[in-house]
């Protein structure tokens, strides 16, 4: 296992997710979104910009039978129970190949579940078969640690917040429901490279707002792209990610990360200078007047 710190605001870690876990400390973070293979890679086809295309993404994302693949399922989510704090809170992503296992695993491990989110997909891949209804979103699993344990939502957040402005089923200034209308990925998401599997901005920044506070610890025990951890430092947390990929790791996750920080760094710095002048103007009114 290479392991990898960087600045104290983000650390990846290469390796197998259960190996890696073990040397976290246990009750140390506030926060995981997990988006596990979803085992869906069974050699057919699926449409992705006009044209058909595999839907295999690696041996990875291949299922091992029922019993086996839930196996692995329980066994991950059981060590991502250790690590997190009393409240802390889980968010698990998936379609029907995976995310009934996944949450038939919360309720044998003790976890409570507190909504499960429809991320509906407005500019889904038609159906090639035409034989079905056309899949066009993902179910993501918000569960706490124990049904006793107190968790973070951000309610005011969600409910005022500019979602609105993207969501055509988000109301002003109303409460955020349980199905949200997302667009896939941007293409400027994917400047770094692609990841098979990558989730859009947007959809993880509900996720890290709603549910943990500036200064949180998240982790991603399939960090893919680095998108949760993109997310994470934009907006002052720190984040732990961990792939079995390098590539993946080093190629895409950790530029996007650094992109993100600088980011943020330039918007606290024009901040900071914003508040510079105010306090100048300020004084010359007072002087003005004196």
């Amino acid at each position: 296992m290479a392991a990898r710190a960087d600045a104290p605001r983000y650390t990846l870690l290469q390796g197998d997710m259960l190996d890696v876990l073990e040397g976290i400390t246990d009750l140390s973070i506030d926060m995981i979104f997990a988006d596990p293979p979803y085992n869906l890679s069974n050699d057919g086809f699926t449409c992705k910009g006009g044209r058909m295309v595999s839907v295999n993404k690696g041996e990875w994302d291949r299922s091992a039978g029922p019993e086996a693949d839930f196996e692995f399922h329980r066994m991950w989510i059981a060590a991502c129970h250790r690590k997190l704090k009393p409240g802390g809170t889980i968010w698990i992503s998936g379609t029907y190949h995976s995310i009934y296992q996944c949450g038939f695993a919360l309720q044998m491990g003790g976890w409570h579940v507190l909504n499960d989110i429809s991320w509906f997909k407005p500019n889904a891949s038609p159906s090639l078969s035409c034989r079905m209804f056309t899949a066009s979103h993902e179910s993501l699993i918000w569960a706490r640690t124990s049904k006793k344990d107190k968790h973070v939502f951000n309610y005011k957040d969600m409910k005022h917040s500019h979602y609105h402005m993207g969501d055509v089923l988000k109301k002003e200034d109303k409460q955020m429901r349980s199905v949200w209308s997302i667009p896939l990925t941007k293409k400027s998401e994917k400047r770094h490279g692609k990841h098979p599997t990558q989730k859009p901005e947007s959809l993880l920044e509900r996720v890290v707002l709603s549910s943990t506070n500036p200064g949180d610890i998240i982790l991603d025990p399939f960090c893919g792209s680095g998108t949760t951890g993109a997310v994470a430092v934009r907006h002052g947390r720190r984040f732990i990610g961990i792939d079995m990929d390098e590539a993946f790791l080093e190629g895409i996750a950790r530029p996007r990360i650094e992109d993100a920080l600088s980011e943020r760094e330039a918007n606290n710095n024009e901040d900071a200078a914003g508040d510079l002048l105010e306090s100048l103007r300020l004084e010359v009114e007072m002087a003005k007047r004196g």
